[in-house]
């Protein structure tokens, strides 16, 4: 059983095969027979697991195992407690209420590494970070959520999923990891 941890770069598709000339997992990862273990948009970065067992690939993203995924995001504005603690209960998207989330300000990440293009900088419109856990995995969620409540997201990283972290991984690095560490969650 194989499980990769990759630090997906801004820009690439969560996908092996080619799609109109973009970057794709395959100019990362030459190792056969292995899929992502839930997706990162495009415009997306962070952590994403690969593996080459459907079962792990299954308790890794199945919305009933509720493992949790971390995110830091860079939002235009600065969010109030009122906007945090909507987060923390859950927003209405699409007629659908969210799981609660973690939800937090933290300060912008010295380890984080420059995006290119970088976000483009306003001088009247400040931007912050927060730091949401999620339980679940809806299409494009943490960007919808912070919309939800006022501040859009500009930049988003995933950092961890359930025991697995980024640690040092570099944009297109990637490592191999140890499955059973699943067992505690």
């Amino acid at each position: 059983m194989i499980l990769l941890l990759l630090n997906k770069p801004f820009r690439v598709l969560s996908q092996f095969s080619p799609h109109e000339g973009k970057t794709t997992l395959a100019d990362f990862i030459d190792l056969p027979d292995v899929y992502p273990a839930g997706r990162l948009d495009f415009d997306s970065e962070g952590l994403l697991l690969l593996t080459d067992d459907g079962r792990l690939q299954a308790r890794i993203t199945h919305p009933a195992n509720k493992l949790p995924k971390t995110y830091l995001v860079q939002v235009e504005g600065e969010p109030g407690s009122g906007a945090i603690a909507r987060l923390a209960q859950g927003v209405v998207i699409a007629g659908r209420r969210t799981r609660p989330a973690a939800a937090r300000l933290v300060g912008q990440p010295e380890w984080l590494w420059s995006r290119e293009p970088p976000i483009r900088y306003r001088k009247t419109v400040p931007t912050a970070w927060l730091e949401l856990v999620l339980s679940e995995g809806q299409n494009r969620q943490v960007r919808r959520m912070t919309a939800a409540v006022g501040h859009p997201a500009l930049r988003l990283v995933r950092t961890r999923v359930g025991p697995w972290t980024l640690a040092d991984l570099q944009p297109g690095q990637w490592r191999r990891a140890d499955p059973t560490q699943l067992a505690g969650f």
